[in-house]
């Protein structure tokens, strides 16, 4: 009972952080807000992952890819807070959502062996959401980076002609990679209600 209250309540922590990251991705905030939110928004999807974890008896593939995603979580952490370059700040973002995404691939295929059901469902569909967010997130950083070392030895004018164009395509995937986390770990979330319930019942 102790273990799935735990993790029940990691499940909660973790979607309630995935919220928190997505809303700090809005465009209308300021940055010193975006980089906050976005901060304690990964701190809160790094503990819910490591309560998880915590919970799971013995080494499983779902405890597996809940530590790696809490070390994916830890890194984009890492790059927020660090005094590094932006470049290796922008680094540690898109392997830090590299983690998180193949975490939760690890994670995945006890949820493809598991008996059908509502609960089920609900598990798969929500990890594969959050892969997919993680995903396109790590690869708006990645579109960010190439732009960053393609227009380092451009003229000034089509530098910043190119980075507007660039900035805005990246940011438009990592916002929507964002609120698809975000959607996919409500739903893990919700599902994990529906397992306790039903184990308590």
């Amino acid at each position: 009972m102790e273990n799935q209250l735990k993790e029940l309540f990691g499940a909660w922590i973790q979607a309630i952080g995935t919220v928190t990251a997505a809303v700090g991705s809005t465009p209308s905030l300021n940055e010193d807000t975006q980089e906050s939110l976005n901060l304690w928004g990964n701190v809160l999807q790094g503990t819910g992952n490591a309560l998880i974890a915590d919970a799971q008896e013995g080494l499983t593939l779902e405890k597996l890819g809940n530590e790696v995603q809490a070390i994916g979580n830890t890194t984009v952490v890492a790059g927020i807070l660090l005094n590094i370059s932006e470049e290796n700040k922008l680094k540690l973002d898109i392997n830090g959502n590299l983690l998180q995404a193949v975490g939760g691939g690890i994670a995945l295929p006890e949820d493809l062996l598991d008996e059908p059901s509502t609960i089920r469902t609900l598990n798969i569909a929500g990890n594969v959401l959050q892969i997919v967010g993680n995903s396109m997130q790590a690869l708006a950083g990645a579109e960010e980076l190439k732009s960053i070392r393609e227009n380092k030895d451009k003229f000034k004018g089509y530098r910043e002609i190119n980075e507007s164009k660039q900035d805005s395509s990246s940011e438009e995937l990592a916002i929507s990679g964002s609120w698809i986390q975000a959607v996919g770990s409500v739903i893990s979330a919700i599902a994990q209600t529906k397992e306790s319930i039903e184990e308590i019942n």
